[in-house]
């Protein structure tokens, strides 16, 4: 079993220093002793918001290259199935609980592997609770 569902709001926070917070430190703390699995869209959405902060001039291409690499470092492991659920379990999610496609792969992937989930976005959030899944934040 995963330790823990890590969404892209999370590891994001610790990217940006306006947006870093005690309990998204914390998610990081755990990467030292267990791990976290994400979904297959999780790196295009990583990297669509450091491309983003870049073309704002919010972050320097050296600065999203040096997160890049703290999040190689890390163990986090990109799910193979999240395609494959995406046609009916995770639209089916996103209908139920009124969430982006996204959104519900992070849920099925939860869901699906009895895993915490590890979220700063409040209907992923609600939704996992009403699964009755474990919220590292929320």
């Amino acid at each position: 079993m995963t330790a823990f569902v890590l969404d892209a709001s999370v590891a994001l926070s610790w990217c940006f220093e306006d947006e870093a917070d005690a309990a998204g430190d914390a998610v990081l703390r755990k990467l030292a002793t267990g791990s976290a699995a994400v979904p297959a869209v999780w790196p295009l959405e990583v990297t669509n918001v450091l491309l983003g902060a870049e073309r704002r001039g919010r972050i320097t291409p050296a600065e999203s290259a040096r997160f890049l690499a703290l999040l190689e470092s890390l163990p986090i492991e990109v799910d193979a199935h999240t395609a494959a659920r995406a046609p009916r379990e995770v639209l089916t999610l996103a209908r139920a609980h009124g969430l982006t496609s996204y959104d519900a792969a992070y849920l099925e992937l939860a869901a699906r592997t009895g895993s915490a989930i590890a979220t700063r976005d409040g209907a992923l959030a609600a939704a996992a609770a009403k699964l009755g899944l474990r919220l590292l934040m929320g």
